[in-house]
């Protein structure tokens, strides 16, 4: 609680200097800003630095566009591939649970939520969801 009341204290000292400062210091700061802004090394600066990030920004674009098709391609092999093994644990389809009343005689017709893959290697479901491609 002292620290808290010792930087109100000096907050309170800053502000106060600084109010009375003022005004006449606030302008001459300004003046001064807008006279470097003004400067022709500084625009030729800011110009040059535009530039340059106009280019880096064509150079990461063009990046991105050729990497985004092989990200995609790594995503969909790495999804097929944890597809495949989460299809090989036990008990993940209803004729692996033992528990079947006789309504599924363990032919899967392919599009249920634990569908396998096909017998024409057609990819499994996930949820009930087909996968593209």
């Amino acid at each position: 609680m002292r620290n808290k009341a010792i930087f109100l204290v000096g907050l309170a000292i800053g502000f106060v200097a600084g109010t009375r400062a003022g005004r006449e210091r606030y302008e001459q700061m300004k003046k001064l800003a807008q006279q470097t802004a003004q400067s022709p090394p500084v625009r030729k600066a800011t110009q040059a630095a535009g530039q340059k990030a106009t280019e880096l920004g064509k150079a990461a674009k063009d990046k991105a566009a050729t990497q985004v098709p092989k990200l995609t391609e790594t995503a969909r092999n790495s999804a097929i591939k944890v597809r495949g093994q989460l299809d090989r644990l036990p008990g993940r389809h209803p004729a692996d649970s033992g528990a079947d009343s006789g309504a599924d005689s363990g032919a899967d017709s392919g599009d249920g939520p634990g569908a396998r893959a096909g017998a024409d290697g057609e990819a499994a479901a996930v949820n009930g969801v087909r996968p593209a491609g």
